[in-house]
């Protein structure tokens, strides 16, 4: 698994469109006490369900390998001229 250089802001970014994406489906926002760690799970397993990206394995399945599918959903959903993509 390569990390890009833009991947931090594309993990912010996956997050922000995956907590709108959440709210519009019925979930009610995600309060304080809410770790990074488990909205990253919470976003991944809702993308899952609805199809939108595919499942890990479940050996597979942690926190950096999660965090690697929302980066690439992101970069596909993203203009191939995005700022963030070169």
């Amino acid at each position: 698994m390569k990390s890009g250089k833009h991947d931090a802001q594309l993990l912010k970014l996956a997050m922000e469109i995956g907590v709108g994406y959440a709210k519009k489906r019925g979930f009610s926002d995600f309060g304080q006490g809410i770790s990074p760690k488990d909205k990253v799970e919470c976003i991944y397993r809702l993308l899952v369900k609805d199809n939108l990206i595919q499942a890990l394995s479940k050996d597979k399945e942690d926190g950096p390998n999660m965090k690697h599918k929302l980066v690439l959903w992101i970069s596909r959903q993203l203009p191939e001229n995005h700022e963030l993509l070169n």
